[in-house]
């Protein structure tokens, strides 16, 4: 990983989960998927996670693994002007994460996701294909809530898994205290600099804000599904946290102010209310309505918006104005577009 990047990961950044963009035939739609790319580099952030649930895993049925990664490596190399984390998703047995993970480095990214989501795989199967992938490229651990597929995980398997040496960061989202916690400690054990990126879209700002007590490591950034829409705003929120944590008091007082506000906005576009059925479709509809996206499309067409959720996003629009940025998607759509 080049020293900048690798920096900029360990020091703790913004990294939005790649959506993908699709016409009303379902066809790729490169387009707006350029789009998209540029919206997320305009805002700020310090890298793209591309290829992961967010993306869409259909990808790899429909073809489009390699287009949807080299198009995203692209954009971000040739326009950003500045380091950007690039972070591919990474899924499957052993043969399928190492190939997948050999195409990443041919295209350029720096780093992989790793699903633990592997029907049938025991914890010691985890930690020997991690130790495969993690000799092609570095490793972003992964603790998937159990909602969407991911495996419970011991405290001892995190103390296996942070003894991998190409392991550079870990991503919590068990959507869980306890197993939170157990990623802390694992990291903390170790010794070693591992960067701790939130994916709990329940409890963002108590992530990045918690003091998990002396020795131990804090959350420096977050690698996540909601960081996809009203991304100039999270990187707005990311330095507010860093203020805070810098012992601005004013800072903190307005994070723990609006902390609730981004966790009931988040229900409305990952539809915790149905078990997170319309995830990925409330994602899509956020961007549909600023105009960056043409629809709400998924590969699986059953992926829709669930009944009430397009209200419930109205809602919290409303509800919380300040979380929106609708103005600064408005200003440069037309150019993103071009």
């Amino acid at each position: 990983m080049p020293q900048d990047v690798a920096a900029l990961l360990s020091a703790g950044t913004v990294i939005p989960a790649h959506p993908l963009a699709l016409t009303a035939d379902r066809k790729f739609d490169e387009r707006r998927q350029r789009a998209l790319t540029r919206y997320y580099l305009a805002a700020g952030v310090g890298g793209l996670a591309v290829g992961v649930h967010t993306t869409q895993f259909e990808i790899r049925e429909a073809g489009l693994l390699r287009p949807v990664l080299e198009l995203a490596a692209e954009v971000s190399g040739a326009e950003a002007g500045r380091p950007v984390v690039r972070i591919a998703g990474v899924c499957g047995p052993t043969a399928q994460a190492v190939a997948e993970a050999a195409l990443a480095a041919e295209l350029g990214y720096h780093a992989v996701l790793l699903s633990p989501a592997v029907s049938g795989a025991s914890e010691e199967d985890l930690l020997n294909r991690a130790r495969a992938v993690g000799e092609v490229l570095p490793l972003v651990g992964f603790y998937l809530q159990e909602a969407v597929g991911g495996p419970v995980l011991s405290l001892d398997y995190w103390r296996a898994f942070a003894a991998i040496e190409s392991v550079v960061a870990i991503k919590a989202a068990p959507f869980n205290r306890y197993r939170t916690l157990d990623v802390v400690r694992a990291v903390a054990e170790s010794g070693r600099e591992i960067a701790l990126y939130t994916g709990n879209d329940d409890a963002i700002v108590h992530d990045l804000l918690t003091d998990f007590g002396d020795g131990q490591p804090h959350f420096v950034g977050g690698l996540l599904g909601q960081w996809a829409v009203w991304t100039w705003r999270a990187v707005e929120l990311l330095a507010q946290v860093k203020d805070a944590r810098a012992g601005d008091a004013d800072a903190l007082a307005l994070l723990n102010a609006r902390a609730a506000g981004i966790t009931a906005a988040n229900a409305a576009v990952f539809d915790a209310a149905n078990g997170f059925a319309g995830v990925i479709a409330g994602v899509h509809e956020v961007l549909r309505r600023q105009g960056l996206l043409a629809g709400t499309w998924c590969l699986d067409e059953k992926e829709t918006l669930s009944p009430g959720q397009a209200d419930e996003l109205t809602r919290v629009c409303a509800a919380y104005p300040w979380l929106v940025d609708d103005d600064f998607v408005a200003e440069h759509l037309d150019t993103w577009l071009s």
